[in-house]
């Protein structure tokens, strides 16, 4: 192996842990599997349970808190975060692009609050020569706002004919390729590959959703019992860990009231995924037709669990600006109506709580959360010229702020003291390039969470953690992974000290605290976080 490797980061949107092939889904992802049974898959891995807060850690290697982003990219100062990727950091781009990168993202940004006037928090300020995407969260996949190239607002190429907008983040990064491997091919690349597929809403290519027709036609509740075995027969999960009962507040399958539009909800999430796989197999395609695939580093995860979020008409309409019609005239339909068939750009609707405890198998609850269905995520590493013993399983917890130290460390590249003549907070991650490379773990230290209140830390094997409101609870993780078995009432001690290593860890941080994010979300006429 010689000279720096390119880089190709892929981050999916609401993604579950076990969706894609290779972690136990029905979902059809060739592309994922290969990467994953010809590289490195990290069975505990985790991400933060939001979005932005996810994105913003990931590009730092710094918690969320600590880089103005801690729950999404509204400015809530002077009482909360600014919403905004802080000066005082370094992005991945930014490091490696002092460090002779070409650098490019395609897809989802969503860590600027100001979307219209470029500013500081754009990503073409943040490291990134070339840029193709959306600024804000979430939108039709048919007619994205918000979309742009470099600073130009080009949201009017969308309301073309035949636009799909995962199509079209796939389609820019192999344009990417192209022209780089034509103009600079000695200099090597750094790609973030950001899709916003799965997240709602539901739109999908009908060839795709029809591909899956009958899929899913068993029901969540056999369907979880289905993915739980053959995450055992991977070996992601040990088979006396078992399977979380299905979320009280979703009905058995048998008692579900409409099974034909359930069963379509979750074939347009899977076409979702679908081609979001076969665009990146298109760019993998165009990386070994130029001879570059052998020395590239592909990283793959999503940016937290599978969303339980319904929804419905006002929500839509009170946070979701969309156009009344679609491009030939016809009415949008704004949120889940039973018998309103997803997929098409005159619907706007999400799978639902039901699905996304599917998704999340085996794990209990979601997105927002940090119990395991909100922070597992499943992580993929793919480098022919650097991974001995292709096909590994790692089972050692490591999470997002240990990506960009990897990252630097296996392009040469140095993570700096200071930004633009400004000190900057050392990353708070460790690399786990030796890990990727060769097995070698990672030296252990504690991990920690937090969103609207919700909050944990793991140290080795323990993992303390509790919802907003609630009491601590404790779980082994090695005997325990799903979360069913809280040792807090037994081991008050260790209660007490993990307790106390959070508290120190959220001062530090940043971390503000929950009533104060009640107060802002009243005052923004939001309601309260998700309960």
């Amino acid at each position: 192996m010689t000279g720096q490797p390119d880089i190709l980061l892929v981050l999916v949107d609401d993604m579950g842990f076990s969706d894609i092939g290779c972690f136990g889904g029905e979902i059809s992802t060739p592309t994922l599997d290969r990467l994953g049974r010809d590289g490195v898959r990290f069975t505990q891995f985790y991400n933060s349970p939001r979005c932005s807060p996810s994105r913003a850690s990931l590009l730092t290697g710094l918690h969320p808190h600590q880089v103005g982003v801690g729950i999404l990219n509204f400015d809530d100062t002077p009482d909360g975060y600014p919403g905004n990727l802080s000066e005082d950091c370094v992005t991945v781009a930014e490091c490696l692009r002092d460090a002779g990168y070409a650098t490019h993202l395609s897809g989802k940004w969503h860590l600027a609050s100001d979307m219209e006037t470029p500013n500081p928090a754009w990503p073409t300020r943040r490291g990134f020569d070339h840029v193709y995407g959306t600024l804000e969260g979430a939108g039709s996949f048919y007619n994205p706002r918000t979309l742009h190239r470099g600073e130009d607002d080009i949201a009017a190429e969308a309301a073309a004919s035949g636009y799909y907008y995962t199509d079209a983040i796939s389609e820019e990064a192999c344009g990417f390729v192209d022209e780089h491997v034509a103009q600079r091919a000695d200099q090597p690349f750094f790609c973030y590959l950001a899709y916003t597929a799965p997240h709602w809403p539901l739109h999908a290519h009908e060839d795709d959703v029809a591909a899956y027709r009958g899929r899913f036609d068993a029901g969540w509740d056999e369907l979880r019992q289905h993915r739980l075995g053959r995450l055992v027969d991977e070996g992601i999960l040990r088979a006396d860990w078992p399977l979380t009962d299905r979320d009280p507040r979703v009905p058995a399958w048998a008692d579900a009231a409409d099974h034909e539009w359930e069963a379509r909800r979750m074939e347009v999430y899977a076409a979702q995924v679908t081609a979001m796989d076969r665009g990146l197999g298109q760019v993998l395609d165009r990386l070994e037709a130029a001879g570059r695939l052998e020395n590239t580093i592909v990283v793959f995860l999503s940016d937290n669990g599978g969303c339980a979020e319904e929804l419905d008409r006002a929500f839509v309409e009170a946070f979701v600006p969309l156009a009344d019609t679609t491009k030939d005239g016809r009415e949008v339909v704004a949120g889940n109506v039973p018998g309103v068939m997803p997929g098409d750009e005159a619907t706007y609707a999400s799978y639902g709580r039901a699905w996304a405890n599917l998704s999340n198998t085996p794990f209990r609850e979601y997105k927002h959360w940090v119990h395991e269905g909100g922070i597992a995520t499943p992580l993929l590493v793919h480098w022919p010229a650097g991974v001995q013993a292709p096909g590994r399983l790692e089972h050692q917890p490591l999470q997002l702020v240990d990506v960009l130290p990897s990252l630097l460390e296996a392009a040469g590249a140095r993570y700096p003291q200071q930004r633009q003549g400004r000190p900057i907070p050392p990353a708070e991650g460790r690399s786990f390039l030796p890990t990727v490379r060769s097995g070698e773990p990672v030296p252990e230290r504690p991990l920690f969470w937090e969103h609207e209140g919700n909050a944990g830390v793991r140290q080795g094997r323990w993992k303390l953690v509790r919802k907003w409101g609630g009491p601590w609870e404790l779980y082994d993780m090695a005997v325990d992974r799903t979360e069913l078995d809280d040792r807090a009432g037994g081991d008050p001690e260790r209660v007490a000290a993990m307790a106390a290593e959070y508290e120190s860890w959220a001062a530090r941080c940043g971390v503000i605290p929950r009533q104060v994010v009640l107060d802002l979300y009243a005052r923004r006429g939001a309601g309260l976080p998700p309960e």
